[in-house]
């Protein structure tokens, strides 16, 4: 597992972290790892975690850091993840970064970069507005404004300390999330270029 590229693409809910995965994805041959997809796949699967999880995400609630570092673990080691990946939505706590930097650790390998994707809360709930409007009958369940202001509380209460944590390692990076959806892609690779 040498040479892997590992990046982590943190901010706040709404930020912009999904969509700039996606773009980079393909040019970088690395994998899009976005936990919350992989619980919803659970959740539709109705496996004993999809089932365990879905309660706890509408709530706006996390899933314990066992199964998430679990589940990240065994993914990692896919094919399709051999270039490297990158983690959209984990880690949301310190002790999850710790305990990912632990498990990479072990398999010999480390965090290449950590980028924050910035945006004011106001901004975010400007966009889920629109986009629940785009999606009309189409809105997921969580994607409301109740829903993103409990977990704009728990990113500013638990999650927003990973930073300074990542910032001391020398890996953060940041970059203003309400530039337009090209310039923030541009900054992003240039970031990678340099990592």
């Amino acid at each position: 597992m040498t040479g892997k590229r590992i990046v982590i693409f943190m901010g706040p809910p709404g930020s912009g972290k999904g969509t700039q995965a996606a773009r980079l994805e393909s040019k970088y041959a690395l994998k899009q790892l976005s936990t919350g997809d992989m619980l919803r796949a659970a959740v539709t699967a109705g496996t004993e975690l999809g089932v365990k999880a879905k309660s706890i995400m509408d709530a706006g609630a996390l899933v314990p850091d066992e199964v998430m570092v679990g589940m990240i673990s065994e993914r990692i080691d896919q094919p399709d993840c051999a270039k490297g990946f990158i983690l959209d939505g984990f880690p949301r706590t310190v002790p999850q970064a710790e305990a990912l930097d632990a498990m990479l650790a072990a398999k010999g390998v480390a965090i290449s970069a950590v980028i924050e994707l910035r945006v004011e809360d106001r901004i975010l709930f400007d966009r889920i507005t629109k986009r629940v409007a785009e999606a009309g009958a189409n809105v997921r369940a969580d994607d409301n404004a109740d829903t993103l202001r409990k977990r704009l509380e728990v990113y500013h209460q638990q999650t927003a300390p990973i930073l300074p944590y990542y910032g001391t390692k020398g890996l953060l990076s940041v970059v203003d999330g309400t530039l337009p959806m090209d310039a923030v892609t541009r900054e992003l690779e240039g970031i990678l270029e340099e990592r």
